[in-house]
């Protein structure tokens, strides 16, 4: 049942296993980091290296999984008091952050000869970072526990809190076809 669902079978689920446990400690080793070996790994086995999948779609679910126990173990380890001691970490940096980037990048779409609109999700796209890959290569680097470590954490939160105020205003645009200008 489970295999219908999401196109995996048991050879496909070892070659993933696999291949992360194979590219993972090679990339440790030369200093490059896990996240960086699973994505090697996966460029490896997917349609543009071995074809042992070759529909994205195949894997896909595994993927959305795979990031959703992790973004729960970073959740798991941020304790409250720790979140309330960097609260103005978070609110201050974090929205100085997205704001400033967002702007800046809005700002060069438009001199491209983007909408306004239209640039604006564009640069609120590259403003957000995944939480998941950034914590996982602090950790080991040992940078977590820094003050450095530790403003990329509050950034990385207030990122996650703006997402969904950004996706409604997303939806906003969209629901208006001429404020991204199309009628």
């Amino acid at each position: 049942m489970a295999e219908a669902a999401t196109g995996l079978d048991l050879g496909h689920v070892a070659a993933l296993l696999a291949a992360g446990v194979v590219a993972v400690p090679i990339f440790r080793k030369l200093g490059l980091g896990s996240v960086l070996g699973y994505l090697a790994a996966g460029v490896a086995i997917g349609p543009f290296g071995l074809a042992l999948f070759r529909e994205p779609q195949t894997i896909l679910h595994v993927a959305e999984f795979g990031v959703v126990i992790f973004l729960f173990i970073i959740g798991l380890e941020m304790r409250p008091k720790r979140l309330w001691g960097i609260r103005r970490e978070i609110f201050g940096l974090g929205s100085a952050q997205v704001g400033l980037a967002g702007l800046a990048l809005t700002g060069v779409a438009m001199a491209a000869g983007v909408s306004a609109p239209v640039a604006f999700v564009g640069a609120m796209g590259f403003v957000m970072s995944s939480t998941a890959v950034i914590v996982q290569m602090l950790e080991e680097r040992g940078d977590l526990p820094t003050p450095s470590g530790q403003r990329a954490v509050s950034i990385l939160l207030f990122e996650d809190l703006a997402i969904v105020p950004l996706l409604a205003i997303v939806a906003l645009l969209g629901a208006f076809p001429w404020a991204c200008g199309r009628e």
